[in-house]
């Protein structure tokens, strides 16, 4: 992104159907990264991972795939497919890894408690989820393809 490219902050709508899309991408992500990794363990060895590193694998299979696209285009495949892109809140520039990790461990606790981070945009004076404010990043529209 250039200083001639005008952006705007994503809106609601957008952002949620990016969720949506997201959500349906990340089933492949964890049937390949967590789904056949298990099967083949349980398969060899006769043994399954407990509970509690199912979940950790999880939250690792997708940190890496959230921050992988975050800190490298600042887009996930489906922020690419809804034109959206993370940006630092203040400067509007790619996000550290730092932020990133921030931005990722929050989304967790806003998603899994009834989506109570996401409801806050609804009352958010910019429309922001709560972990994008806490984390100091943003949502932006990238400009449309020129025709």
């Amino acid at each position: 992104m250039t200083e001639r490219d005008v952006v705007e902050i994503a809106g609601l709508r957008r952002r949620f159907a990016a969720l949506v899309y997201e959500a349906l991408l990340l089933l492949g992500v964890l049937a390949l990264l967590w789904l056949v990794p298990n099967l083949i363990v349980s398969l060899v060895f006769e043994v399954a991972e407990p509970g509690w590193l199912g979940w950790l694998h999880i939250f690792a299979v997708l940190g890496f795939y959230f921050l992988w696209y975050w800190r490298g285009s600042g887009q996930t495949l489906a922020m690419q497919t809804w034109r959206l892109r993370l940006v630092t809140a203040q400067e509007g520039k790619q996000v550290s890894f730092k932020r990133a990790l921030l931005r990722y461990v929050l989304c967790w606790p806003s998603v899994l408690l009834f989506g109570g981070g996401l409801w806050w945009a609804f009352i958010d004076r910019d429309k922001q989820f709560a972990h994008d404010r806490l984390a100091g990043t943003v949502v932006v529209l990238l400009p449309g393809r020129p025709s």
